[in-house]
């Protein structure tokens, strides 16, 4: 019996923003894989172009939040082509806003929320509000290592930050009383949690993200944080996702703060999602993943070094030797699944900014505009002092990438970052825009 054709592979490239997946992480795919790059500014007619002349059947890769509306139209232009992740399912990728609008559709557990572009009623809000609030500015793709989270603990703190960061629209959700104070990082391919850890505040801080000093832990993450993101995984029809959850210290209770299919993974987490795509994509002809759970746990207790050696990681499924050895299989709740198709009533009705649009941010817009733009306020770096933590801050800096590049500053293989572009691991491109950073 002949075997199903596959589809014909692109990979969607943007320049300036960082690649996601490499043919390495689709190792064993027989056919060709292409790829196309996009490269803003009134790029869009020449890249549909691009993707049929290539025959494209499957375009895999994260859509940034300031290209979400043009693909929006590209998608539609291309009827035919499969986005992995779908356009709807990046819907939470291009704002915090967007976050908030799919948590009420699904009914998905989330701090009490405030979003408004009103100046009246956002000043009429934090006058009676309780406090704490979290600002967030809730445009842009992420928060860039927590720049763009606020706490405030007074009327008086909420007015004088939102005068000087002139955030539209205005965002900002109760704080909640987190346990052990820390959040949760869910990674899951399939709906199944594949990786899940504790980010916990550094000494003297409120914001939990590893960039600004905070810690990892992969124990104890408890059941009812997988299964909210599971929740929530399913209701994004996500191939592969990944969720921040907080849980209140009083109740026990999870709550999403932020869920996306664009997030920072291991080199052999982005294996499991290739390998999981390709079984999809191949009718079951690859072979599914299989990733105990709670295994993050075992992984987490070995050298970063060692993890970027292994890459490959396969996990095959347990298959007992004799009668009795059936009961030491792993019991497990949860299960790697096919993603459903999405559809554009998938997607949350979005808030209406009661602004004219010139006075509108220009990511709220929509408009076709580079990525970089985002980060003209980023703090400037001295090279040969900047730390770890400051490296992963850069726009699209990936964590194996900034400990090349710290082991290169520490080496003194390197006296300036343009000096980078001798080596491989990165596009003169990307190290082009990480050179703005710092000071000459």
């Amino acid at each position: 019996m002949q075997k199903k054709k596959l589809p014909k592979i692109g990979f969607l490239y943007l320049d300036y923003v960082l690649r996601f997946f490499d043919y390495s992480n689709f190792k064993g795919w027989p056919d060709k894989i292409e790829t196309v790059t996009y490269h803003w500014k009134n790029d869009k007619v020449r890249f549909i172009n691009e993707v049929r002349r290539k025959n494209i059947d499957v375009l895999i890769g994260n859509i940034p939040a300031t290209a979400y509306e043009t693909f929006k139209e590209i998608a539609t232009a291309l009827p035919n082509v499969r986005f992995i992740p779908s356009i709807e399912t990046q819907f939470s990728n291009k704002s915090k806003e967007n976050v908030t609008l799919f948590c009420e559709k699904y009914n998905l557990q989330a701090p009490q929320t405030f979003i408004s572009y009103d100046e009246k009623e956002v000043d009429e809000y934090f006058k009676n509000c309780s406090y704490p609030q979290i600002i967030k500015r809730s445009y842009g793709p992420s928060n860039y290592g927590g720049y763009y989270v606020h706490k405030v603990d007074t009327y008086k703190e909420a007015t004088q930050l939102l005068e000087e960061k002139k955030y539209k629209p205005v965002y900002s959700q109760d704080a909640i009383a987190l346990k052990d104070s820390g959040d949760i990082r869910v990674m899951l391919i399939g709906h199944k949690p594949v990786c899940a850890f504790w980010r916990y505040s550094g000494e003297g801080e409120w914001i939990t993200n590893t960039s600004q000093g905070g810690s990892m832990s992969y124990e104890n993450v408890p059941m009812n944080a997988l299964e909210l993101a599971v929740k929530a995984s399913k209701a994004a029809k996500a191939e592969y996702w990944a969720c921040d959850i907080a849980i209140d210290e009083h109740t026990l209770e999870p709550y999403i703060l932020e869920c996306a299919t664009a997030f920072a993974a291991f080199p052999y987490i982005r294996d499991w999602i290739g390998q999981y795509i390709m079984w999809d994509l191949s009718g079951g002809r690859f072979r599914l993943p299989h990733v105990p759970l709670f295994s993050w746990e075992e992984l987490g207790k070995m050298s970063p070094s060692v993890l970027r050696t292994l890459r490959h990681l396969y996990f095959a499924r347990y298959e007992p030797s004799c009668d009795g050895a059936y009961w030491l299989a792993d019991k497990e709740g949860f299960d790697m699944e096919l993603t459903e198709t999405s559809n554009i009533e998938d997607i949350p009705e979005s808030i209406e900014p009661p602004l004219s649009e010139d006075q509108l941010p220009e990511v709220v817009k929509g408009e076709d505009i580079q990525e970089p733009s985002e980060f003209e306020h980023h703090k400037m770096y001295v090279l040969e002092n900047i730390s770890l933590t400051e490296l992963m801050t850069l726009p699209g800096m990936d964590e194996e990438i900034a400990v090349k590049i710290k082991e290169f500053i520490e080496s003194e293989n390197i006296t300036s970052f343009e000096a980078l572009d001798e080596y491989d691991f990165a596009s003169n491109q990307q190290i082009s825009q990480w050179a703005k950073f710092f000071k000459k």
